[in-house]
């Protein structure tokens, strides 16, 4: 690790490297041991870190805001990339949009209403970056990255590189995109014209229901758990009767099942604790095995 800092900070003198860097800061759980090393960099610099992440051995893992990821107790031993700091930029060309990798999803979806574009209305809520969007086709309200994404620029091979989207390469909560494959740089997005000004309207509702029916007062990752095929995870959850479960700091939300929340205090065993019982319990009684949606990285 001491000879990767010393070829890093040679090969990218600009770079600040933090090491030991508490992930409790930089994830929206607030949960998190510290992180060996930990950089921002700029889309540039990529190829270079991968580069001599995987020449040394390290693990490397991408992060965004950090809103759908846990990190264990004990931290991370490898590399962390966090890209939402220097790769979130927005511009406009007519009807697309481009969006570096670190780009909030709100802040997309509030450009293309000031452009007057429809089609990402869906997202103005998600509280995430458009790297991870991409990575796992984010989604909600029936609105999905895969039906606006055009093309996608990632890191691969050492060099910087732009993908055509083909029919296919999203799927539910996944995408050919996905890390370590490849390195969500950047993505470019086609949108409609406002035409009927609706776009504005939709995304106050989408925002409205958001902000009744999910808990937003306590620290979470989001959505806890996919969707199972046919059923509703929090529905499911609810009525195993599991509302308001707590396991040490983290809690069931009294407010949405689907969510698990960190009402005070909690650790990252904690809330793995409390998703092994949520899916025993929902397996006992439904025979309906839920999977995970949130990041672990430990």
């Amino acid at each position: 690790m001491d000879q990767w800092l010393e070829e890093i900070r040679a090969a990218l003198p600009e770079l600040v490297v933090y090491q030991q860097e508490p992930m409790k800061k930089h994830t929206t759980f607030r949960v998190g041991g510290p992180a060996d090393l930990y950089v921002c960099p700029k889309k540039q610099e990529l190829p270079v870190i991968l580069g001599l992440a995987k020449k040394k051995g390290l693990a490397v893992t991408v992060i965004g805001n950090g809103s759908n990821l846990l990190v264990g107790d004990k931290g991370y031993r490898g590399v962390i990339l966090q890209i939402f700091k220097k790769m979130n930029q927005i511009r406009v060309e007519e009807n697309k949009i481009y969006a570096g990798a670190g780009a909030l999803l709100s802040k997309i979806a509030a450009t293309a209403l000031s452009e007057s574009l429809t089609g990402f209305e869906f997202a103005a809520g998600i509280p995430g970056t458009l790297g991870g969007a991409v990575r796992m086709n984010a989604g909600a309200y029936g609105g999905e990255i895969k039906q606006v994404l055009k093309s996608v620029t990632v890191v691969e091979c050492g060099r910087i590189a732009k993908k055509i989207v083909h029919a296919g390469d999203l799927g539910y909560r996944s995408s050919v995109y996905a890390f370590p494959n490849a390195v969500v740089a950047g993505a470019e997005f086609e949108l409609a014209v406002d035409a009927d000004g609706e776009a504005r309207r939709r995304m106050e509702e989408f925002n409205m229901r958001r902000k009744e029916k999910q808990p937003l007062e306590y620290p979470s990752a989001g959505s806890t758990f996919k969707r199972p095929e046919g059923h509703f995870a929090g529905a499911l959850i609810e009525q195993a009767g599991l509302k308001g479960t707590r396991i040490g700091g983290a809690e069931v939300s009294p407010k949405h099942a689907g969510f698990i929340v960190n009402y005070g205090g909690a650790t990252c065993a904690d809330v793995l604790n409390l998703i092994d019982l949520v899916r025993e319990r929902v397996y006992k009684e439904f025979g309906v095995l839920l999977e995970p949606e949130i990041k672990i990285i430990k």
